[in-house]
């Protein structure tokens, strides 16, 4: 069984999947420590001398290498990998438990705030800009993310719980 998350940066799919995996008894990999792996490379370093378009086919390219494997896994994708290059339709040709873990504006930009230094995407921008930010990518990406199989709201749950209302709905 493959189990892929899916949401916007902040919103809790590494730290819920690692939980879950240990649930399951099954192997997690999170797709961007992933390919920092299996490139010998940083992420940020790969869009500061590749460029993005070089980061996203190899990307691509990992998240279906990662897809093929035999054993059971919970996959937590990076915020924008369904969105680009025909991702969320890989990932739905490889597995029906898709889920996207939703949060607020307010809910994301409260976490965002905290680990904004680690977040190359949203470092340079001011405080009081990040929820406008955070809205107009959401509203980009929420026709990828919502192609889930399953769509779980996460605001004010713990990571705990939000990893029990995925096995439950797996049983």
């Amino acid at each position: 069984m493959k189990i892929v998350l899916v949401g916007y940066m902040g919103s809790g799919k590494s730290a819920v999947g690692k939980v879950l995996a240990k649930m399951l008894n099954i192997q997690f990999i999170d797709l961007d420590a992933y390919i920092e792996s299996e490139l010998n490379t940083t992420i940020v370093a790969i869009f500061k001398k590749k460029g993005e378009l070089h980061f996203r086919k190899m990307e691509h390219r990992l998240l279906k290498k990662v897809l093929e494997q035999k054993e059971s896994l919970v996959l937590a994708t990076g915020g924008g990998t369904p969105v680009y290059s025909g991702n969320m339709a890989l990932i739905q040709a490889k597995t029906p438990h898709v889920f996207y873990l939703k949060m607020s504006i307010e809910g994301l930009v409260a976490r965002l705030l905290k680990e904004k230094e680690h977040r190359p995407l949203i470092s340079h921008i001011p405080d009081e800009e990040l929820p406008e930010f955070i809205g107009k990518h959401l509203f980009e990406r929420n026709p990828f993310y919502t192609q889930a199989n399953h769509i779980i709201d996460c605001d004010n749950k713990t990571v705990e719980t939000i990893a029990g209302e995925i096995r439950e709905l797996l049983s």
